[in-house]
């Protein structure tokens, strides 16, 4: 479906978008791995890896953003610190 250097790139591309959001709470995100199926792993670092938001912030952020840079996407996990 997608080369995976193009993917990478269009991924963290997006990620860069909301990052700086992340960012000013003191926590981040990064991309771990995008497996043959488009399934993409994330790792949430710093203050995000702990938060009790977390969970609202991957799925409400997090994947809706690369989901609307990115239609077509697998599943979207994300692991923490």
């Amino acid at each position: 479906m997608f080369e995976t250097t193009e993917l990478n790139t269009r991924i963290n591309d997006a990620l860069d978008t909301i990052r700086p959001y992340l960012q000013a709470d003191g926590g981040d995100v990064e991309l771990v791995e995008v497996k043959a199926d488009s399934e993409v792993i994330l790792k949430l670092t710093g203050a995000c890896s702990g938060c009790s938001m977390s969970d609202m912030t991957m799925t409400a952020g997090i994947e809706e953003t690369l989901r609307k840079s990115i239609p077509g996407l697998g599943k979207i996990i994300a692991i923490k610190e």
